[in-house]
Parts: C-alpha cells; sequence; structure tokens
C-alpha cells in the first residue's frame, strides 16, 4: 500500500511499522557559476592563484597570478627591511639608554640625540605594519578576484545585445554664419 503525502511517495511496510520515505526523480538546475565560484574560492584561500588558474589557464589569468606573486614578493620584502630597521634603530635606543653612548658599529652615531632615532623606529613600525595590512588586503583581493572570475567564466550576454562605440563628428550650431563641428563618441546600444 502507497500513501502520497505532498510530493512525495511513502511506502509502508505491513510486518514493521517503518516508513521509508522514496524521493521522486526530478530535474534540479545547477546553476556552474556558483559551483565553480565555491571551488575557486576554496583553491584560492589554500594556495593564492590556484583558483584563477583552476577557472581556466588564459594568458590574462597568468598575468593576474604573477602579479599575485610579485605584489605578494615586493610586500615580503618590505616587510624584512623595514622590520629590520626598526629592530636595529631599537637596539640602538636601548643601548643608549642605557650606556649614554651610540652603539659602535652600527651605523648609527650620526644620530646625536635619541628624538630622531624615535622618529624613526616609529617610522618603520608604522611601516611594518601597513605592510601587514597590505598582504592581508592582497590575500582577501585574490579570493574575491577568483569568485568574480568564476562566475564570470559563466556569465553569457548572449548575441541580441550589443553595445557598439564608434567614433563620429557632431555638428554644432550656426553661429555668425559659420558651422563648427567637433569629434565625438556615438554610444548605440541594441536590447
Amino acid at each position: 500500500m502507497q500513501i502520497v503525502k505532498g510530493q512525495e511517495p511513502i511506502t509502508i511496510q505491513r510486518d514493521s511499522a517503518v516508513r521509508t520515505p522514496k524521493k521522486a526523480d526530478t530535474a534540479v538546475y545547477v546553476n556552474p557559476g556558483k559551483v565553480a565560484a565555491k571551488k575557486a574560492i576554496l583553491r584560492s584561500a589554500i594556495i593564492p592563484g590556484w583558483g584563477q588558474i583552476g577557472n581556466g589557464l588564459t594568458v590574462y589569468r597568468g598575468i593576474k597570478v604573477a602579479a599575485i606573486y610579485t605584489g605578494g614578493t615586493l610586500l615580503a620584502l618590505s616587510y624584512i627591511q623595514n622590520n629590520g630597521n626598526y629592530k636595529q634603530y631599537l637596539r640602538e635606543i636601548q643601548y643608549r639608554a642605557l650606556n649614554n653612548v651610540p652603539m659602535p658599529g652600527n651605523g648609527l652615531e650620526q644620530y646625536s640625540n635619541t628624538a630622531g632615532l624615535i622618529t624613526a623606529k616609529d617610522i618603520f613600525r608604522r611601516n611594518r605594519e601597513v605592510i601587514i595590512f597590505s598582504m592581508a588586503a592582497l590575500y582577501a583581493v585574490n579570493i574575491i578576484e577568483a569568485y568574480v572570475d568564476a562566475r564570470l567564466k559563466y556569465f553569457d550576454v548572449g548575441n541580441e545585445n550589443v553595445l557598439k562605440l564608434s567614433p563620429t563628428v557632431i555638428n554644432s550650431s550656426n553661429m555668425y554664419g559659420y558651422y563648427s563641428f567637433s569629434p565625438g563618441i556615438k554610444l548605440a546600444i541594441k536590447l
């Protein structure tokens, strides 16, 4: 005996009071852009650039991945340099506070007072923090860009929609018997 509740048929077995629902075959639309976007987000979060390459390797996507790694490398080098300078100036300030003389061989003997050293140390610390935020922003942009690229890969406007830009000459009004012409751009939209 079969009892139908809503859209799902349910079979009842007489010997045991166990109900086993059976789902009917239905066609489910799967948006390929959403699936690809989820994969791209996960891939780019694991390894930066993998989401872009997973969308299909093209020259444009290769350039984007190269830009991600170039930016990351430059930021890492800047971080290393600013962190080293920060620590050097901090050691000099601490040495001068304990000994009241400049540290020999440090290269910072030209600073007579510690106010210049403190200002320089603070600048290097601030630069180091800005670089950390920039690295986080580059990582986030990598993930967002992979998501957008994956979604737009499956986006199709079709052949019916056309946007056409063309150069044109605009005829201005007749002023004092002379016609004036100006260059312009004509925008034609066909929907």
